[in-house]
């Protein structure tokens, strides 16, 4: 029998809080056990390897951090709080590096300044609902240390990477390069939270020079993980930095940001395909390759569109918003032969290599931003 969609809502929790969760303590893979976490049960297993059956790590803690977002969203309060202890067990707490999340990505050296910010709108957002303090102050004090480490304050950009080990931010990497990150609106919800004038004005000149560096419109291909040589945008690019320009709007009530909040959605609009499918790179013209579909890409892309639908009232966008979430249904194990895979939903399909090797990828990123634009659109599905 077809499941209904609030069944496979709940498949997709069971797999995000059973087989992708840590509860042995032990690190995942051999890029997990590179990275010199001070602790794992609570974090989120981010990829699985079908040729072997085994588990590996990209980046645990916003990766996690989004998991405490998407079950908050759900009202899975207690298992947001379990993996929402993760992130504060590996956050330094004294010292000059005080407020530090490690959160090590690509390189288990450095911590990416992104990775720390897109780690914190669970945590304010748990706070919210429980009314325990300590996911707040986690985020505030997780912002403190970018606004005194990571922001330049010459270029209105942040630095982006930081070697714990040697104290000093890393220049050499390929992630290291400066952008105006705006990831969730953070700052924004960090000075709400707490009257810190510094941290609004770093979430403006931020929106300003994303304002001013917007190409195409509604995205920013000049930065990574954008392949700007080519033209190729990044599925999230627009919601990282397009989606809180809204934010910004009811902060400021200057029409600008609005209007690019605007321009994201539409650069949504334009780049899911006829199946509410979206590519990991998408070209000039909105033309693809024949594969790297991103399931997160669509779910990202129906948040960007239902937010817009709700401040415009403009219904035009529905029917773009449920193919984007029919896709990621359609992505869904339901009753694998692996019972380890039930309920996640698929991210990618590989291109072929010549061998009879699985064509997919599985990434725990598919099922986190599935679930987040689930509960964002849930009843408009009922």
């Amino acid at each position: 029998m077809r499941k209904t969609f609030e069944e496979k809502v709940a498949s997709a929790v069971g797999w995000l809080t059973g087989p992708a969760l840590v509860t042995d303590g032990r690190p995942v893979g051999g890029r997990g056990r590179a990275m010199a976490l001070l602790s794992w049960n609570g974090a989120i297993r981010g990829e699985y390897l079908s040729t072997t059956g085994a588990w590996d790590s990209f980046c645990p803690l916003w990766h996690t951090g989004q998991a405490v977002k998407a079950l908050v969203m759900l009202d899975k309060l207690p298992e947001a709080a379990f993996c929402a202890d993760f992130i504060l067990a590996n956050q330094l707490r004294e010292g000059e590096d005080a407020g530090l999340l490690l959160a090590f990505e690509d390189d288990p050296r450095l911590v990416n300044t992104s990775a720390v910010l897109e780690s914190l709108d669970g945590l304010f957002l748990l706070s919210e609902r429980t009314g325990d303090a300590r996911y707040a102050d986690a985020a505030v004090a997780a912002l403190d240390w970018t606004a005194r480490k990571m922001w330049n304050d010459e270029t209105k950009k942040f630095r982006g990477t930081y070697d714990v080990g040697n104290r000093r931010c890393f220049f050499t990497h390929a992630a290291s390069v400066e952008r105006p990150l705006l990831d969730d609106g953070v700052f924004l919800t960090g000075w709400r939270l707490t009257g810190r004038e510094d941290f609004r004005r770093i979430a403006l000149e931020t929106a300003e020079m994303l304002l001013k560096e917007e190409d195409p419109a509604g995205n920013w291909g000049r930065y990574i993980p954008c392949v700007s040589s080519e033209g190729l945008i990044h599925p999230r690019q627009a919601y990282w930095w397009g989606r809180p320009m809204r934010a910004v709007y009811e902060a400021t009530g200057d029409k600008r940001f609005l209007d690019c909040f605007r321009r994201s959605a539409e650069w949504y609009r334009s780049a899911l395909r006829l199946d509410g499918g979206l590519f990991r790179h998408t070209g000039p013209g909105f033309n693809t390759y024949s594969f790297g579909h991103s399931a997160s890409g669509s779910a990202c892309a129906a948040l960007v569109l239902a937010d817009c639908r709700a401040f415009f009232k403009d219904e035009s966008l529905t029917p773009s918003i449920e193919k984007a979430l029919d896709f990621c249904l359609a992505m869904q194990f339901d009753c694998p032969d692996r019972p380890e895979l039930d309920g996640a939903v698929l991210e990618k399909i590989l291109p072929p290599d010549g061998s009879d090797r699985i064509p997919w990828q599985l990434r725990d990123l598919g099922t986190i931003f599935f679930l987040q634009a689930a509960a964002a659109c849930r009843s408009n599905r009922e």
